[in-house]
């Protein structure tokens, strides 16, 4: 049996870790991957708060400012229920017809959700292959997914992305 792949995505808000997964994506089989991505909400030029994007295309909100509540990230309230009512049947582990689990992001109002992070524990413990994008700061998941002995972790910047993603690419290309 092939060896799991695990890699990690960071740096700055803002370096295009997102646009990298996307793209990886693209070029890949998307019939055997799952998963979700976010992206921000503006209006007006200005940033509200951030959705959550499946790759089924189901679309969700992560976070807004008009959320109110006791999970807050900042001026953004955390929809942590929907979150996890929408995102946590995408990343079970037990699926065995998928061979990528794409995770966009590993971040602070992510892992507000308990459940967000036990299911992405148990998909770092498992046989699965895994593309993530991780918070370049941070503590609890944050940290622990960047120790994991089993992650090539990939430091973005905000120029020059092209040939991490094609590194990727043969990474996942060849397992």
């Amino acid at each position: 049996m092939k060896r799991s792949v695990k890699i990690l995505l960071t740096g700055p808000p803002g370096c295009g870790k997102t646009t990298a997964v996307m793209t990886i994506i693209q070029k890949l089989d998307r019939e055997k991957a799952t998963g979700f991505y976010t992206q921000e909400i503006r209006r007006d030029n200005v940033r509200k708060g951030f959705s959550w994007i499946r790759l089924d295309g189901a679309v969700g909100t992560l976070a807004h400012v008009d959320i109110k509540g006791r999970f807050k990230v900042g001026k953004y309230g955390v929809d942590v229920a929907g979150f996890e009512k929408a995102i946590l049947p995408v990343l079970d582990a037990k699926q065995t017809d998928t061979e990528l689990f794409v995770i966009d992001e590993i971040g602070k109002m992510e892992c507000l959700s308990d459940k967000f992070t036990a299911a992405v524990q148990h998909l770092f413990a498992s046989d699965k292959n895994i593309l993530s994008t991780v918070a370049e700061k941070g503590g609890g998941l944050i940290k622990d997914v960047k120790r994991n002995p089993n992650v090539k972790i990939f430091q973005l910047k905000r120029k020059g992305c092209a040939k991490i993603i094609t590194e990727i690419l043969e990474l996942l290309s060849s397992n």
